[in-house]
């Protein structure tokens, strides 16, 4: 069982189920509404907590009633959220999501209205234990220091970075991270149509780092230090019914691969499996937590 840290946000989600995306101006009945905690890292943690490992959220709170289901959740699923910052102003950041059940996919609107979590609120986690730490690649300038503090007093403490926007100096922070878990999106701003092409591109300028990059429906790709590349075909489940959440299963399953020293073609085979598994299902509770050692 591994101490996993995650840096990012978790987020009141309101999905709701319609047969289809509906076009613009129009009035449609949803067929099903649901809430709930959301968020990038706090998804990657709840499933890396149901597949084994001890998890500690580092995030910021407000003070309105979702914060309360936020970490009423986070904490049914075991996470420690005493690194967590709260704040008395501010509302829990939101995402509207409009979820077809025609395709299974799902547009977001987000809202937020909250300070992000900061390298000062980093520096009061004792890192010593840790054996992961996974950064959301946002809030560049303050997750830069926050690199750079692990980096300096914790060099063995592999970091993982999430790549999901084009965000303005993003990549300033790629030289500094261990994994890179890049979207389809992030390389089809960058020009490319093809993951394996995309990782061929950066490999020369992060020679330093495994290199991952998960293209849908197409599968994921990855190249390790050693410069070998890697791919696997995607996991569809026989039903597709939602697709919220499953790039954070893939992350998390990366991450649960590398601990347990999986090779890459291994790695990638395990995330496309989960993220499969996790498109047919409604939410992250869809995998059994393997029992510990010795109980």
């Amino acid at each position: 069982m591994a101490r996993i840290l995650a840096v990012g946000v978790a987020t009141l989600d309101i999905v709701n189920s319609v047969e289809a995306y509906p076009e613009e101006d129009a009035k449609i009945r949803a067929t099903a509404q649901r809430v709930g905690r959301g968020g990038n890292a706090a998804n990657t943690l709840v499933v890396l907590s149901q597949l084994g490992h001890r998890c500690q959220w580092g995030g910021t709170l407000g003070s309105d009633f979702a914060a309360g289901l936020v970490t009423e959740d986070l904490k049914a699923h075991g996470i420690d959220l005493g690194a967590c910052r709260a704040y008395r102003e501010g509302r829990t950041p939101t995402s509207y999501i409009v979820h077809s059940t025609r395709t299974g996919s799902r547009t977001i609107i987000h809202y937020r209205d909250l300070p992000e979590f900061s390298r000062e609120d980093f520096a009061r986690i004792p890192l010593d234990g840790l054996d992961w730490i996974h950064f959301e690649g946002r809030n560049i300038a303050e997750t830069a220091l926050m690199l750079q503090r692990t980096k300096q007093a914790h060099p063995a403490i592999p970091c993982s970075l999430e790549v999901e926007k084009p965000r303005p100096e993003i990549e300033s922070l790629f030289g500094r991270a261990d994994v890179l878990l890049f979207s389809r999106d992030y390389a089809q701003h960058q020009g490319y149509d093809d993951a394996r092409a995309f990782l061929q591109y950066l490999r020369p300028r992060f020679p330093h780092a495994d290199l991952i990059c998960a293209w849908g429906e197409e599968g994921a790709s990855g190249m390790d230090r050693q410069g070998k590349m890697s791919s696997s075909a995607s996991c569809p489940p026989p039903v597709l019914v939602d697709t919220l959440g499953a790039g954070d299963t893939f992350n998390a399953a990366i991450i649960d691969a590398f601990l347990r020293r999986y090779t890459m073609e291994e790695a990638l085979r395990h995330a496309c499996h989960l993220a499969g598994m996790k498109c047919g299902h409604q939410g992250l509770d869809f995998i059994t937590p393997p029992r510990a050692s010795g109980s």
